[in-house]
Formats: structure tokens, C-alpha cells, sequence
């Protein structure tokens, strides 16, 4: 029988990691405490509300220059994380095929995995600081921006201690998101004149990948029975209403944010 410790030394000479990818596994400490998102996220909602409450009688910081680096090392750590799951994603659908990739248990001992599942992880604690930006230049803070910090960090940490099969592809979707994104956060806050277009291409982006990351729940779902591709009805379900709840939740933003005003202002021409 193939091992899972054979496939992912297989897959480590298919791609192999860089040295600093081996560094110490943070997975057993992550594992233990994985837990402690939960305060993490009531610590964030007390602070929004606090910071909300400060922010009422004051005038809205500028941040420029912060924003500018906070959004730089954000798109950095993306992009990288974009690239190395993507080769090794890649890899692993050109030598095993697309079941493989879904049914990711397989390859949670490579080196390559190990490291950026871990960076995955506390980066979505990091990204929190988001929320900071919006609240200190007093702009608007819409509900679908918390919800999603709050519920990725949860399902996040539910589903590295819980392994589930499908988290490579959830990492690689997020990763190569928010490579675009931040890069785009970054020159918006450097006053660069972007295309218009460029925000609504992202927000579609975000909106595939809820409706891919649902497929892919679903096709892990199906072939569940299959061996290393283990997964429960709990992980699908759970799953199912959070890539339900964003696509909904993002496909309103984008209606109201790049539609809606398009009808209004053709409806007043009228």
C-alpha cells in the first residue's frame, strides 16, 4: 500500500521545497490551540466597536504611507504563497490527476505544505489589521468586509486541525486572490491611476472562487468514501454555508457597488 509519508516524498522530489520551507512544523502547537481563534475573533468585534466609538468625534487619520507598506508586504506574502501552491498544485494534477488535488490528505507531510499551511493560517489573524486602516481613515465599514475576516479565520483554523482534503485548493484560490488584491490596495494607496475596471475584475474573482470552492466541497463530498479523502458531513456542511454565504454576500456588493448606480444614472438620463 502507498503510504501518505510516500506520496509526499514523491511529490518533494516532483517539486522540491526550499530550504527555508523546512523550518520547524508549527502544526502540532497550531493544532492545540487552534481554538483560540474564537477569542481572536470577539477580541476583533469588541475592538471595531471601540475603535468605531473612538473614530465618531474625530476627524479620519490620512495613513497614506502605512497603508502603502501594510498593503505591499500583504501583496508580497500573496503573491509568493500564489506561486508556490500553485507550482505545486500543478504538479501534483500533472503527476496524480485532479482527485488528488481534492483529496489533499496525501500530501499534508511535504515540507513545501507544511510551511505555507502554517503562514496561511496566522496570516488570516494578521489580515484582521485590515479592518484597522478602514476604521482609522473613518471609511465605511460594510458587514460583508467583517463577516469574511471572522468566518475565513474560523473555518481556517477548523480546517487545519480537522486536515480537511479540500485546503489545498482553498489556499491556492485565496492566496492567488489576494496576490491581485493587495497589489491593487497597494497602488490605490499610492494615488496610481488604475483601470476601472480592475476592482470589479477582483470582486468577480472573489465571487468564482466561492463558486468553485463549493464545487470543490462537493466533489470532496462525493469521493469521500475514497481512501486518504476522508471528510465528514459536518466539514460539508459547514463548508456549503460559507461559500453560500459569500458568494450571496459578494455578489450583492457587486450589484450595489458596480451595477445598481450604472441602472440609476441610465434610469435619470431617461
Amino acid at each position: 500500500m502507498v503510504t501518505a509519508m510516500n506520496i509526499s516524498h514523491e511529490m518533494e522530489q516532483l517539486f522540491q521545497p526550499y530550504d527555508f520551507e523546512r523550518s520547524q512544523d508549527m502544526r502540532p502547537f497550531l493544532e492545540e490551540y487552534w481554538a483560540t481563534c474564537f477569542p481572536i475573533v470577539l477580541i476583533y468585534l469588541l475592538l471595531i466597536i471601540v475603535g468605531q466609538n473612538y473614530m465618531k468625534a474625530r476627524k479620519g487619520f490620512n495613513l497614506q504611507g502605512p497603508l502603502i507598506l501594510w498593503s505591499f508586504c500583504l501583496a508580497i506574502f500573496s503573491i509568493l504563497g500564489a506561486v508556490r501552491m500553485c507550482g505545486f498544485m500543478g504538479a501534483v494534477i500533472l503527476r496524480r490527476g485532479l482527485k488528488q488535488t481534492v483529496c489533499f490528505m496525501n500530501f499534508l507531510e511535504s515540507s513545501t505544505i507544511k510551511f505555507w499551511s502554517c503562514l496561511f493560517l496566522l496570516s488570516k489573524i494578521i489580515e484582521l489589521g485590515d479592518t484597522a486602516f478602514i476604521i482609522l481613515r473613518k471609511r465605511p465599514l460594510i458587514f460583508v468586509h467583517w463577516y469574511h475576516h471572522c468566518t475565513v479565520l474560523m473555518y481556517t483554523s477548523f480546517g487545519y486541525k480537522n486536515k480537511v482534503p479540500a485546503g489545498g485548493w482553498f489556499m491556492t484560490m485565496n492566496f492567488s486572490i489576494h496576490a491581485i488584491m493587495y497589489t491593487y490596495y497597494t497602488l490605490k494607496a499610492a494615488n496610481v491611476k488604475l483601470p476601472r475596471l480592475l476592482p470589479m475584475l477582483i470582486t468577480s474573482l472573489q465571487i468564482l472562487q466561492m463558486f468553485l470552492g463549493a464545487i470543490i466541497g462537493l466533489m470532496t463530498y462525493i469521493w469521500r468514501q475514497e481512501q486518504t479523502c476522508h471528510t465528514t458531513g459536518e466539514h460539508f456542511f459547514w463548508s456549503s454555508i460559507l461559500y453560500i454565504t459569500y458568494f450571496i454576500l459578494f455578489a450583492h456588493f457587486f450589484y450595489q457597488t458596480y451595477i445598481r448606480p450604472k441602472v440609476k444614472a441610465k434610469t435619470k438620463s431617461q
